[in-house]
């Protein structure tokens, strides 16, 4: 995996966008002609070019990581499961969030704590800190935003589900071809990440 990123701040879940790009990947596309379709055609609906270029080239990317079987089981899985295979393919392409969830998020579930707060991130990039210089050297400001995203994600993705102030957990069950399919790849920590599982 990469080194520690911030780039999550400039995306988004993109789950409709993710959906059409997936679609086009399903229908043989290449990534070429889904970036130009992006640019010329506007067809995830950006606010200008660079946007739309800019846009299309996390979601290229976010897709290349599912293999043929994950973009079948995308087409033809219910609106949770392409929900979670969109959250697969981000933490496949952003280590930090995949720690967030394995170290953190799964920690709560394992020990029985209903509710995910602030204060959990704080600590955990605090940690990360410790290990790595460049999360060291990030303002407050970029952490705080990075929180929110981590939130956001996972409440798109129905790991949470924001009730007031409160963030409450809510581990998903994996479809069970999915999670087969998973472990066959060798990604059972992706499974405990998102799960909970031990």
């Amino acid at each position: 995996m990469e080194a520690y990123s911030a780039g999550l701040m400039s995306q988004s879940f993109w789950f409709i966008e993710f959906k059409k790009v997936v679609k086009l990947v399903s229908d043989g596309k290449s990534q070429n002609d889904i970036k130009a379709a992006c640019v010329e055609e506007n067809l995830l609906g950006a606010v200008n070019p660079y946007r739309a270029k800019r846009v299309a080239g996390y979601l290229t990317n976010r897709v290349s990581t599912l293999d043929a079987r994950e973009i079948q089981m995308f087409i033809e899985s219910d609106l949770a499961t392409q929900k979670l295979l969109n959250l697969i393919a981000v933490l496949r392409t952003d280590r930090l969030f995949f720690e967030f969830l394995f170290e953190v998020y799964r920690e709560k579930i394992l020990l029985g704590i209903p509710v995910i707060e602030d204060s959990d991130t704080n600590v955990f990039f605090k940690n990360k800190g410790a290990q790595s210089n460049s999360v060291e050297g990030w303002k407050e400001s970029t952490k705080s935003h990075l929180r929110q995203c981590y939130f956001n994600y996972m409440a798109d993705a129905n790991l949470l589900v924001q009730d007031g102030k409160t963030r409450r957990i809510t581990p998903p069950v994996l479809d069970i071809a999915l999670e087969r399919h998973l472990e066959a790849k060798g990604e059972g920590a992706m499974i405990k990440a998102i799960t909970g599982g031990i």
